[in-house]
């Protein structure tokens, strides 16, 4: 899911581009959904962890997943971050998914700590297309974010936001590719953040060895302007995963600095498929062979927040 992210104050671009092409791809897409193949397993795991990026496919119709996670960054010899993500999926039509992402966070210097919610984050991922020309598997992800977090204790931003959030997936022979970029418009001045920022990245998963994959990612938040304007950060996130059973995967890794990351971060986390909620014909988004492999956010996305 979309986590917080920055961009130069005041461009409207990124959504405009994000807007521009998703109608470009309509077209294709809708050819492209009548191409699906055979059904595939709906109580299969599909993660959205540990990777900043999410995937183009949803959960399917009726039945719920839930993934968690814990990340820790070391913010100096006396100072250290918990996050712990927390994101619901629920499958609500043939190419719609509800998530809710609640988070909590620990910040801790010298001898005092405090701690608490972070902002909600409630949205929908809507799959366009399974296999357009270029773009592969096309979604649009939405979310809200809800000023739940403390902004004055950096858990928050104070303001209420709408993110916006496009997602290209690939499957190159047994590589996963996700590619993202999202725009944040903040509902008013914040304190603590800009009012406009954005988000890119790249995610890629692969196959080791029966259930052992590995998961590997470079992201960026681009710098800001303006009275809260932010410089620009752009990280490498690498760890593997394991499928434990179709339903169940785990992760654990590391995320690296390259600019202004800061210390580096270590997470785990699992993603769960718990089951169906309520009995739906429509089936799975994921086509055989189109699906990602086994991989996963936590993030600073941790759950996908790797950069609360």
């Amino acid at each position: 899911m979309f986590r917080r992210t920055r961009l130069r104050s005041g461009s409207a671009g990124p959504l405009r581009i994000a807007i521009l092409v998703a109608l470009a791809v309509i077209a294709s897409g809708g050819r492209a959904l009548a191409q699906g193949g055979g059904a595939v397993d709906p109580h299969a795991a599909q993660p959205e962890r540990p990777t900043v990026a999410t995937h183009a496919y949803t959960v399917a119709p009726g039945w719920i997943e839930v993934e968690a996670g814990v990340q820790r960054q070391q913010e100096g010899a006396l100072a250290d971050r918990i996050v712990v993500p927390i994101l619901f999926k629920i499958g609500v039509g043939e190419r719609l998914q509800f998530d809710v992402a609640p988070a909590w966070q620990r910040d801790a210097q010298g001898g005092s700590a405090q701690q608490g919610l972070t902002d909600l984050l409630v949205g929908l991922k809507c799959r366009i297309a399974d296999r357009a020309p270029v773009v592969g598997a096309l979604a649009i992800q939405g979310t809200v974010s809800l000023p739940t977090g403390s902004a004055d204790a950096g858990r928050g931003s104070g303001k209420s936001a709408v993110n916006v959030l496009v997602i290209s997936s690939h499957r190159l022979g047994p590589l996963s590719l996700d590619v993202n970029a999202g725009y944040t418009r903040l509902g008013g001045e914040s304190p603590v953040a800009p009012r406009d920022s954005t988000v890119w990245t790249a995610a890629t998963g692969l196959p080791i060895a029966g259930p052992l994959g590995w998961a590997a990612e470079v992201f960026g938040f681009p710098g800001t302007s303006g009275p809260n304007g932010q410089a620009p950060v752009v990280a490498v996130l690498t760890g593997p995963t394991l499928a434990v059973r179709p339903s169940l995967v785990v992760d654990a890794g590391v995320i690296l600095d390259v600019v202004r990351f800061g210390g580096t971060a270590a997470y785990a986390g699992v993603t769960w498929n718990i089951g169906r909620l309520w009995r739906s014909d429509a089936r799975p988004s994921r086509l055989p062979g189109h699906g990602p492999v086994p991989r996963e956010a936590g993030a600073p996305r941790s759950v996908k927040r790797p950069h609360p």
